[in-house]
């Protein structure tokens, strides 16, 4: 691993906290600030190694994560199984594309997405859905074809895509909400393995980053799982207000890429 600056070191601290904390807040879209915070804040150069690089730190948090929503017994193993399995392969796909594609439009089209999940958490996810669902010859065609359609696009910008994952498991299988929270995270982490494997071997990876970054996603993590009890009446008030937060992010990094792209032309 190389060593990276003193102030390097800390504001991968402080953009890993913040990303943790969110996750733990408001239970998923946090991991979408991993890659402007790494390139904005952090000051990683190349794009690339910013999305190989943050794809490390989403797959982490998502196991530390997983790990808590197995113990309470919301993960429905062989749906998100299936899922995760069609997926990986979409995430293949999607992170070989993605390295091929100039760093700035990268971005571009990454904000696009950004909006696209802001979007989703205004309107957010309802319903009771059936708690006894299982895998079924019935669901299992929507599974493999929603899961590498999320895999995809995961793979393609570096994202762990709970907030994708989570209401296209609710459309083909018809679970609740919290089992599909729960499920979601094998395929998030799936896919995060899958992105950074790929983009280690075009050597697309800062580890050294990565760890700084996953040390402070699950110091955040703790602190926000623990407010989000205090809280947790107010959740629809605060997945508006993240929502908000991601479009000004969002919108920068429309700006930052358009204005890079102009001068290189």
């Amino acid at each position: 691993m190389i060593a990276i600056p003193a102030m390097q070191m800390v504001l991968g601290l402080l953009s890993g906290s913040l990303v943790g904390f969110t996750l733990g807040l408001i239970g998923g879209g946090g991991s979408v600030l991993a890659v402007p915070l790494m390139v904005y804040l952090v000051g990683v150069a190349n794009p690339h190694v910013a999305i190989g690089t943050s794809a490390v730190a989403v797959a982490a948090n998502a196991a530390f994560n997983l790990a808590n929503h197995a113990r309470a017994g919301d993960v429905k193993w062989r749906c998100a199984a299936a899922f995760a399995t069609a997926g990986v392969v979409g995430a293949f796909a999607g992170s070989s594309i993605g390295k091929a594609i100039d760093g700035q439009k990268l971005l571009m089209l990454f904000a696009l997405v950004m909006m696209i999940i802001g979007v989703l958490m205004v309107f957010g996810r309802q319903g009771e859905g059936n708690q006894a669902v299982r895998l079924s010859f019935g669901n299992l065609p929507a599974l493999l074809g929603l899961g590498f359609a999320t895999g995809a696009m995961s793979g393609f910008f570096g994202i762990g895509g709970g907030f994708l994952v989570v209401p296209a498991l609710m459309l083909a299988t018809g679970m609740p909400i919290l089992y599909a929270i729960g499920s979601s995270l094998v395929s998030v982490m799936a896919f995060g393995v899958t992105t950074a494997i790929n983009y280690a071997f075009s050597g697309l990876v800062d580890l050294s980053l990565a760890l700084v970054f996953v040390a402070g996603g699950i110091g955040g993590g703790l602190i926000g799982a623990r407010l989000a009890k205090r809280l947790s009446s107010k959740r629809g008030a605060l997945n508006k207000i993240f929502a908000a937060l991601i479009f000004a992010v969002a919108f920068y990094m429309m700006y930052r890429s358009w204005m890079a792209l102009n001068m290189s032309a």
